[in-house]
Order: structure tokens, then sequence, then C-alpha cells
């Protein structure tokens, strides 16, 4: 993407890696203490548990506070070989490798990797409610989520179409946008989880501005891309082919786009989806706004999986999470990958230090 418009992944007031505080103006600015990270474990079955063991063994620039049941990760650890001393959560411990802040809840009945028990929904849930309202009530700089199986909590008779939504409703927002990132690119949703035969209904003029508004105001503001050029996909083959494979990039998403132009906004498309991730069209642009969840993310996923984090914008909190799922299959084996959850906190940490240094400023 935009070379022009490309950022440091150390801005003011980034802690370096020594854990030592950064002062952006050595002679005006007062120091900026580490940012507080929230990480939820996720479902207890999956590799959420490895994950936040295995980040434990490296040193941030910020603090972690583990949202979980502490006796899950000590026995996590332990059976990965991983050493492990869990403290009662407290904003004053500092980084160091091995030790992890806790704060505590319990589960239902004990996890088994690899084992789903829709009697500990409730648990998992109470994780994700408590990140957020620690991100809401400041006690957290933002928050960073393990995967979660939608499917057992909704066997457990609790309706749940996935974090994006469930954070938009907690947090009291009419419309948030999901945005992958990773390897320079960034891809954002106009829809989130719906079928594909329900994603036509849900693309109204009235969403895709919404969802323009909050993706430009968020790469401003907490991506620092001074004026954003977004490539906005059409919902069908060839973005309707004039009209006769479809009607919605004439009727709906065209005048949008126009709408948002007269405002000053940096807009392309709508644009066939099959050729606007070639590398000339994304050369110059910041981000892809795709109309529906499996037109965007299997690109991005293709070049970042592994890599790649899932950045929830229009919160009034910060929320990033990896790109994959709960991969029942490699719980407690010690293959589970943690680089995504690595980068979801270290990009986390870099939204919160922006933002912080940007209130400090002011």
């Amino acid at each position: 993407m935009r070379k022009s418009e490309a950022r440091s992944h150390v801005g003011p007031g980034v802690i370096p890696a020594d854990g030592d505080m950064l002062q952006a103006d050595q002679t005006s600015r007062p120091r900026i203490p580490p940012p507080v990270i929230a990480l939820t474990v996720g479902e207890p079955a999956g590799i959420g548990p490895d994950l936040v063991a295995n980040v434990a063994q490296r040193v941030f620039p910020a603090r972690l506070v583990a949202i979980g049941d502490g006796d899950l990760l000590a026995s996590r650890a332990q059976a990965l070989g991983i050493p492990l001393r869990l403290k009662r959560k407290s904003c004053t411990l500092p980084p160091a490798l091995g030790r992890l802040s806790i704060e505590h809840v319990s589960l239902a009945v004990a996890a088994h990797p690899g084992t789903l028990d829709p009697r500990n929904a409730d648990t998992v849930l109470a994780t994700i409610e408590c990140a957020v309202s620690g991100c809401l009530g400041g006690l957290y700089d933002a928050m960073v989520t393990a995967p979660v199986h939608k499917g057992v909590i909704n066997e457990a008779g609790i309706p749940f179409t996935g974090h994006t939504e469930f954070l938009a409703k907690r947090a009291g927002v009419r419309r948030v946008v999901m945005m992958l990132v990773g390897d320079g690119l960034r891809v954002a949703l106009a829809t989130t989880h719906l079928p594909l035969a329900d994603v036509p209904a849900a693309i109204t003029r009235e969403s895709v501005t919404d969802t323009l508004r909050i993706l430009r105001a968020d790469l401003m503001q907490r991506f620092g891309i001074v004026a954003p050029r977004i490539l906005v996909a059409g919902l069908n083959p060839h973005a309707g082919e004039s009209g006769f494979l479809g009607r919605e990039e004439i009727d709906v998403i065209a005048p949008a786009l126009e709408a948002l132009r007269a405002e000053g906004f940096d807009l392309i498309g709508p644009l066939p989806a099959d050729t606007l991730f070639s590398p000339n069209r994304l050369a110059d642009a910041d981000c892809v706004l795709a109309m529906y969840h499996d037109q965007g993310l299997p690109v991005v996923k293709y070049a970042t999986f592994g890599r790649g984090v899932n950045v929830t914008l229009g919160l009034p909190f910060i929320r990033t999470s990896v790109d994959h799922g709960t991969a029942l299959d490699l719980a407690g084996s010690g293959k589970a990958d943690p680089g995504s959850f690595v980068t979801a906190i270290e990009l986390a940490i870099e939204l919160a230090n922006r933002r912080r240094a940007a209130s400090a400023s002011l």
C-alpha cells in the first residue's frame, strides 16, 4: 500500500523494548508510562491459553494482564513445559519473562484441550465483558482477544455472532468496522458475519456511508494516515457489469461514494473485486473496503496468515485480535504459532501509545 502514508511502528510515546519510558520531547513533555493491555484467554479448550502462556515468555513495552482462569493457564503452561508465574492483577507489576498479571475469572468446569464444553460459555463471555469494562473505565489502554468458538457459545443457548458484534453492543455503538491488517495490507468489511444470502440487503447507502466514515476517521486518528485513499469493491462479479450482473453498484454503492467524495473523501470504486487486489491498485491505496467477509479476508489471510491482526474500528477503545480460530486440534500440543497474537499485542501497544501521546499533547 501507499509508501507515502507509511508510518513507523515506533511513534511518539512508544515504549522501547527495554521497558524504559520514552519521552517524545525531552525538554517539555511529561514521561508517558507503559500502556496496560488486557489479554482475554478465549475458548479454554482451544489454543488461547497456549498463546497467553507463550507471550508471557516475551517482554513487551507494556504491562499485560491476562483475563481468564488462572488454574487453566497454569496447568496449560505446565503441560507445554513453559515457565509461568501468575501474579494478582497489578498496574505496577513491571514486565518480566515468564511473569504475567492475572484477573481471575473461574471456569464452570475444568477445561481439556480440544474438548469443547458449553458449560464454560458464560465464563468466556465474562472475560470479554471484564476487558470491555476495564477499557471503558480507564483501567486498560487496549484489549487483545484470543479466539473464541462461536458454535459452542450458541450451543449453550447464548446468541453470539462474534467478538465484533458483541463489542459493538456492549460499547453502545450502532456500527463498528472489522479490519484485518498485515504486511502493509489493510482490508475492512462493509458487512461481517452474515450468511451470504443476507449480504445484499445489508448493503445500503446508509451502511456503506457509515462504514466509510468510521474507516476513514480511524485510519486518520488511530493509524496516523493524514488523507486515506480507500479502494471500494463492488458487490457483484465485475462490479455488476454495468447492471447486467446486479444493480447494487449503480443504485447503492456508487451514489454513497459520490456523496462522500463531495465531502473530501478519497475513494476509488466501486471496483471489481477480482482485480482490485492487484499490486498496481494497492500501491496507491491505504485500505480496501470489501463488501462481505469472504470477498476480502481470503486475500489478506493468504498474504499474511499467522501474522495478520483483526482490528475493530469505531469502538471507544482499542481492540485487536488474532487472524485465526481456536485450532482445537493444536491445543495443548505445543505446535500453536503465537505469531498473530504477538503481532496483535504489538499493534495494540502502538495504537495505545499514539492515542495516549495525542492526549498528552492537548
